[in-house]
């Protein structure tokens, strides 16, 4: 079951969101002395970011970080890049940072980066998920027909026209020809794998999205689905993303 947090405003909405992962990474620092946390990206990420960075009392000295996903043979230096995305948002702005391994998306070498960046997160058990979903459902870049059964840490995808036309439609790129058609992903299994997930998902973009993640059945069509499988998850959204959801749903999370 996925627990649902209702808030009027992306800004308010992205601050709860922040809050709540940074009292698990809070907690997770006081239980075991560290904590691994996965920092997601894009648009819908902005508002929570600005919070978490800011939030109090986390020792990000003991923290080590990832990121869900880049795009291949994009070079750190591109506008949409993932890592110039979080060096500008979160590990610029964390001096202190215990680490934060980076998905090179350009290494000359994939199947060496995939095999260092896999056994990275096989060492580090993830503690906090931020995540978010696409306007296809997806999760991380794992488009539909998502695999659900794939264990591997990270793995190259296919990005599907929608999820190609979203990342368009945010801006990063000057076409949609520009968009890559492939990127490194994290698989939903080791998504789901996380101790807490926590889903920011603003905009009324993503509300068919919500829709059928949420109060639909779970299907590798929308991939975020399988989270309702998840012990611990809970989504974050404003009220445009909760528009499309039933009236049965919003007031028992109101």
């Amino acid at each position: 079951m996925i627990d649902i947090h209702l808030y009027e405003t992306k800004t308010a909405n992205g601050k709860a969101a922040a809050d709540f992962g940074a009292a698990a990474l809070r907690e997770a620092i006081a239980a075991r002395g560290r904590a691994n946390v996965v920092i997601a990206t894009g648009a819908s990420q902005f508002e929570m970011l600005e919070a978490l960075v800011a939030a109090p009392g986390i020792d990000w000295s003991k923290v080590t970080a990832f990121h869900l996903d880049e795009y291949i043979g994009m070079p750190e230096t591109h506008p949409a890049s993932f890592r110039k995305y979080l060096k500008e948002r979160f590990t610029g702005r964390l001096p202190t940072l215990g680490a934060f391994h980076f998905i090179a998306g350009d290494a000359p070498d994939l199947d060496a980066e995939l095999a260092r960046i896999n056994a990275e997160l096989d060492a580090h058990p993830i503690d906090v998920m931020f995540a978010g979903i696409g306007e296809n459902g997806h999760l991380a870049f794992n488009d539909p027909p998502a695999d659900f059964t794939s264990t591997i840490a990270y793995k190259v995808v296919e990005l599907e026209e929608r999820c190609r036309r979203q990342q368009f439609g945010e801006g990063w790129f000057p076409t949609l020809e520009d968009v890559p058609l492939e990127a490194i992903s994290m698989t939903v299994q080791r998504i789901a794998s996380s101790r807490l997930i926590v889903l920011t998902v603003p905009d009324e973009r993503k509300a068919e999205a919500v829709q059928h993640v949420l109060e639909g059945p779970v299907t590798n069509m929308w991939p975020a689905s399988i989270l309702q499988q998840h012990p611990a998850c809970h989504a974050f959204l404003d009220s445009a993303a909760a528009s499309r959801l039933s009236k049965k749903t919003a007031a028992a999370n109101a």
